[in-house]
């Protein structure tokens, strides 16, 4: 035969003094089935930490799996527009004339040196010493190294006849001051002249304009 279910402190009607020891003993039973119960979680918590910490020393530590579904682009450090423009554009000035270019061959032999592209008619040097063309712009390369005089000419011609200017003069000294007394930068600059597409002829500048010491420079006509 089946045992009743104890009363609760609830279920027990206190109908006589003798009543109260049910009770009691009633809230005795559930304050120690409550005790049970949360020792029993308390133990099932720390269980739980306990193999979880003993799964980390074996297996070390778990990252999640990256979602196959979301595509990671790398970060590419790009260089500022402005920065890479000058870069490119030091880089076509530098390839675009040679130190290793034999002018010789192109130069009118005369007492000026003097040159006319191809195709060009002799009386266009000959308005050029006349000053037929008004000079429009001057470069002075005075006290500047090789490199930065070939760069600094080639930007010069390149953006003067982007601007539609015709002619310009070219200050490159009589080398007086270079070792030797040799005018080591006169004769660059005549190969680099010759180098330049926008380049039609050029002339010994007048006493006046420079001399020995400067050219006179008649660029093509701008297409823009």
């Amino acid at each position: 035969m089946p045992h009743a279910p104890k009363p609760t402190a609830a279920a027990v009607k206190v109908t006589a003094l003798s009543d109260l020891k049910v009770v009691k003993k009633a809230i005795a039973a559930q304050a120690k089935q409550r005790a049970l119960q949360i020792s029993t979680q308390a133990k099932a918590v720390k269980q739980a930490a306990t193999d979880k910490d003993l799964f980390v020393k074996a297996a070390g530590a778990v990252k999640p799996l990256p979602d196959k579904r979301k595509v990671l682009h790398k970060t590419v450090r790009t260089v500022p527009l402005t920065m890479q423009y000058q870069k490119d554009e030091k880089a076509v000035l530098k390839e675009a004339i040679s130190d290793e270019f034999d002018v010789s061959t192109l130069l009118e032999v005369d007492e000026h040196l003097s040159f006319r592209r191809p195709g060009i008619g002799p009386d266009v040097t000959r308005k050029l010493r006349r000053g037929d063309w008004s000079i429009q712009r001057q470069l002075d390369l005075h006290g500047l190294r090789r490199d930065a005089a070939r760069e600094a000419l080639s930007l010069f011609i390149r953006e003067a006849h982007q601007q539609g200017i015709r002619c310009v003069r070219v200050v490159h000294g009589k080398g007086l001051g270079s070792p030797g007394k040799a005018p080591v930068l006169k004769s660059r600059v005549h190969s680099w002249l010759v180098q330049k597409n926008e380049v039609l002829a050029f002339v010994q500048a007048k006493p006046a304009d420079g001399g020995a010491g400067a050219l006179v420079v008649l660029l093509m006509t701008s297409r823009a």
